[in-house]
């Protein structure tokens, strides 16, 4: 049998051998809380240390990691904190991007992008990056960093044919800014796959894992369109999959996406999206026309 760290193993070599270089966490991701930036640790110390320099490796605070008032949001003291305890876990000297991971209504941004700047004078984070945030909210945090001399480089909003709500206002405000975008959930949970077309497999993660994707979100509108968008992909001799994440780098403010996998070859199958053509411009008059019903 094929432990869990042989799988995570293998996905990460997969990952990297076809080019990818970023690796995305948060403190939170597990469970427990903490346990994927543990795993990255051990997977570091086994195999990655070697290629540290060629590596971008981000993490994250900002939704609740221990008790009390200092565990969550995003104070001075709890994003330094956090990030400390982040390090240790994956025996790292510094990531590459820090990200406060939501807007914190209580506390002044200006404290949380002073400890964003603090953290990035201090030598534990190259850059950093906000994830989740309005428009409005980004816009403010953007010109606050740049105040006080540290650019803000990335900005994480979760973006896909499903969810296309970065579109109203943030994708603009990141062009204005010169602020990059990177969108997670670009298969919205595995939903934009033909992995739900026939029912719930007992082994996938709406099943067996429904904190991110509970088996009631998977509704027959969203089905019918995934249908829809699974004929244009046919078309094009492409999964369905690979015609979403297609879509989501169309858009120039767009940089990057995030993938997430549990098996190597779904990697490969995401990683081979970028050899298709370009949708042209029926296509996407296609999918628009298909995503407003």
């Amino acid at each position: 049998n094929i432990t869990p760290f042989e799988t995570q193993q293998s996905i990460l070599r997969k990952a990297f051998n076809l080019g990818i270089t970023h690796f995305d966490l948060a403190n939170n991701y597990g469970p427990p809380y903490g346990e994927a930036e543990y795993n990255f640790g051990v997977h570091m110390d086994k195999d990655w240390h070697i290629y540290r320099d060629e590596l971008v490796i981000s993490t994250k605070a900002g939704y609740d990691m221990w008790q009390g008032p200092y565990g969550n949001h995003g104070s001075r003291k709890y994003l330094i904190a956090s990030l400390d305890a982040s390090l240790k876990r994956m025996h790292l000297d510094y990531v590459d991007i820090f990200y406060h991971h939501r807007p914190d209504p209580d506390t002044p941004i200006e404290e949380t992008m002073g400890a964003l700047d603090q953290i990035v004078r201090s030598g534990k984070a190259l850059y950093v990056g906000i994830s989740n945030y309005s428009a409005s909210e980004a816009e403010v945090a953007i010109q606050d960093l740049r105040k006080m001399g540290t650019p803000m480089l990335i900005h994480q909003p979760n973006y896909s044919m499903l969810n296309r709500s970065a579109e109203k206002g943030l994708t603009k405000v990141l062009n204005d800014e010169g602020v990059g975008c990177i969108a997670f959930g670009p298969l919205c949970g595995g939903i934009l796959t033909n992995r739900y077309l026939k029912g719930l497999p007992a082994d996938s993660r709406a099943v067996h894992d429904p904190r991110y994707l509970k088996p009631e979100s998977i509704t027959a509108d969203k089905l019918e369109i995934v249908r829809k968008l699974d004929a244009v992909a046919k078309k094009r001799g492409q999964t369905v999959a690979q015609l979403a994440l297609q879509w989501t780098l169309r858009d120039s403010a767009v940089t990057s996406a995030l993938i997430g996998a549990s098996r190597p070859e779904q990697v490969e199958e995401n990683v081979n999206s970028l050899y298709y053509p370009e949708l042209t411009q029926a296509e996407l008059s296609e999918i628009d026309e298909i995503l407003k019903r």
